[in-house]
């Protein structure tokens, strides 16, 4: 193969991976499921909807030492994690977070799979939280 070929392969690989990892705006599905990372400011506002419910995906020692607002903890090692999942409504819009995204994204992933039709993750989860 030619250097050129190399670089061009090397090209789509790289902006395939860059596109997969930032993903700010809506992600729909022709069922209309809503898969999307969100800022702090986005979220807090999100969290006067009485239809939402949320998430916290740390462990329970994470979540003892701090929390936002009336959070519920499914721990995301724990071996019950998705069968947790599974008992909340897939109808109503689902916030998640974690220390810093990674398990919340991994979630946020699982219940559109899951088929939950409004997802949405905190970014940089708990530690970029404010407030």
């Amino acid at each position: 193969m030619t250097k050129f070929t190399f670089l061009v392969a090397g090209f789509f690989l790289f902006t395939s991976c860059s596109d997969a990892q930032v993903k700010s705006t809506p992600e729909s599905s022709q069922e209309g499921t809503i898969n999307q990372v969100i800022s702090a400011k986005e979220f807090k506002e999100k969290l006067g909807d009485e239809n939402i419910q949320l998430i916290d995906v740390r462990t329970a020692e994470e979540f003892n030492a701090g929390k936002i607002g009336n959070a519920s903890n499914i721990d995301f090692y724990g071996d019950n994690f998705q069968s947790e999942l599974e008992k909340l409504d897939k109808s109503k819009p689902v916030m998640v977070y974690c220390a810093s995204g990674g398990r919340s994204g991994k979630t946020a992933n699982m219940m559109k799979s899951m088929g939950f039709k409004e997802v949405y993750d905190l970014s940089g989860g708990y530690k970029g939280w404010p407030y």
